[in-house]
């Protein structure tokens, strides 16, 4: 088993539980969209320039210190469309982590990490939740916009492979997660397989083909299930699977964590050995040691807990309040949650503990303490070396492998014409919107933004090259845009709205 991996959420996007502070301090703020709006309001306490002063401080280069220095050796950092435009008065601080984000990359090459970009929030939101920067209407795949979201989302997919793909980059950058949780179940799979396939083909014709060629290309498996993807693009090099496997979710589980802690191994280990198979490379790029629902904010700003029956009418197992204040946690706790995380670990294989660190509520307390990996090391319960789950679940019929050679770059990334044609784009309907060729969408017409390159100065004075932003230059089409002569709805449609005439998209 390799060393362990870790999420640095909530940082350059924002989430009510991991930064609840915020979120108490501003009255009807839900997700980043309200939060943004609010702070701009409010001049007096620094507007939304607060954003920004926490980009700065939430996460330093201590942090990073610490994450190697717990025997973790990947970071997943999610991303969202704002770090490189906004559009039509969304009111997302813009163009402003990008910079903190190149701050990742110099602080992961210093201590020896390295990072898993994850796209984590794209135009008309995803799945509808607030970490996707709105809370409410899926709007991507789904809807009348929902195509026009697609398209303008490849653009930034095809942005930030050409600026990781680059050789100053590509190894400290080697998985490009190209969207976080898109809600299959609504949008359809179907569809979600379309837009992956053109997701990778952008992320191919920026980076290459083979080994060194960029990043692996990943894949949430859209709440299908991974056992859904088996067999996806054969052929198609260095893709990867993943899936967010939670124990906290859904109805609560009224065992003590001393006995829940062979749970993951049950439930979880066979099946990811079974995808290492009939996929190839498969991730579980975000758990916990949650075993409910408790903490403030963890389901929502608003929303309580199934656990003490204050979310949606459910049956209460018991209070919160132990959970919430690890400062009571026993020592047979700590354990209890330190073997449930090590067989985690061992089951998940390739995995990523969401998240690194948890921010105090306005209570000056951490309140989800079993979202922490640091609150953990620091007091008992998270292991102080990851490697010791290897075996721990005694896995009988583990997967032997090999990966193919297109799975780990020594194809030639070719797929077969009769794969290809199942995946045809645009698809031919969408969700909630109809047939695709009636529906607006945008035409190639607008300026590529390339990302900005961060400078550095050798020690005799001679600048350093650290890229132009742009990995192939042959990558030229213009970006998506509005047709100035067509009709169009916002971007994040709430309600039902008849569908404007239509337009041809140049």
């Amino acid at each position: 088993m390799s060393a362990g991996r870790v999420n640095i959420g909530g940082w350059l996007v924002l989430e009510p539980f991991i930064t609840p502070n915020f979120y108490q301090r501003y009255a009807g703020a839900v997700d980043e969209w309200t939060l943004s709006t609010a702070m701009a309001a409010d001049a007096a306490n620094g507007g939304i320039a607060q954003i920004e002063n926490h980009y700065k401080t939430f996460i330093t280069e201590q942090d990073f210190a610490e994450i190697a220095g717990a025997g973790l050796n990947f970071v997943r950092i999610p991303l969202a469309f704002w770090a490189i435009e906004t559009r039509q008065g969304e009111p997302f601080l813009a163009k402003t982590s990008w910079t903190y984000f190149l701050k990742a990359i110099q602080w992961a090459r210093k201590y020896g990490l390295r990072i898993s970009l994850d796209f984590h929030a794209v135009p008309g939101s995803q799945n509808g939740w607030n970490h996707s920067g709105r809370l409410g209407t899926i709007n991507f795949l789904n809807g009348p916009m929902g195509y026009a979201n697609a398209q303008r989302s490849l653009d930034y997919i095809r942005i930030l492979a050409e600026f990781i793909s680059q050789p100053q980059y590509k190894n400290v950058v080697p998985i490009f997660g190209i969207m976080n949780e898109p809600m299959g179940t609504t949008i359809g799979q179907g569809q979600m397989a379309d837009f992956y396939y053109q997701a990778y083909l952008a992320v191919r014709k920026a980076s290459g083909i083979g080994a060194g060629k960029g990043p692996m290309v990943s894949y949430h498996d859209a709440f299908e299930g991974i056992a859904a993807w088996a067999g996806f693009l054969p052929g198609a090099d260095r893709i990867a699977i993943d899936t967010h496997p939670y124990l906290c979710f859904g109805p609560q589980n009224p065992k003590p964590i001393a006995q829940q802690v062979n749970d993951p191994c049950t439930m979880w280990g066979a099946e990811f050995n079974t995808s290492m198979g009939a996929f190839g490379f498969t991730t579980a790029g975000e758990w916990s040691v949650a075993t409910n629902d408790c903490g403030t904010f963890v389901n929502g700003a608003g929303f309580g807990a199934r656990y003490d029956g204050t979310f949606d009418g459910a049956q209460a197992l018991g209070s919160c309040q132990p959970w919430i204040d690890y400062t009571t946690w026993s020592q047979d706790l700590k354990t209890s949650t330190q073997q449930l995380a090590l067989a985690s670990m061992d089951a998940l294989q390739n995995w990523f503990f969401w998240t690194w660190k948890i921010g105090p509520a306005q209570s000056g307390n951490i309140e989800s303490p079993s979202w922490s990996y640091k609150l953990g090391l620091e007091n008992g319960w998270m292991p102080k070396d990851p490697r010791q789950a290897a075996g721990v679940c005694g896995n009988a019929s583990p997967w032997q492998g090999p990966l193919t050679a297109a799975q780990v770059g020594g194809g030639n990334g070719q797929i077969a014409a009769n794969v290809v044609a199942q995946y045809p784009w645009p698809p031919n309907n969408i969700a909630n919107g109809g047939p695709t060729a009636q529906l607006p969408q945008y035409a190639p017409n607008g300026p590529i933004v390339v990302l900005p390159s961060p400078t550095f100065t050798s020690t005799n004075g001679t600048k350093i090259n650290t890229g132009t932003g742009w990995n192939n230059a042959q990558d030229n089409t213009l970006m998506s845009i509005q047709n100035p002569n067509c009709p169009y709805l916002t971007p994040w449609q709430e309600g039902n709205f008849a569908v404007p005439p239509l337009c041809p998209a140049a």
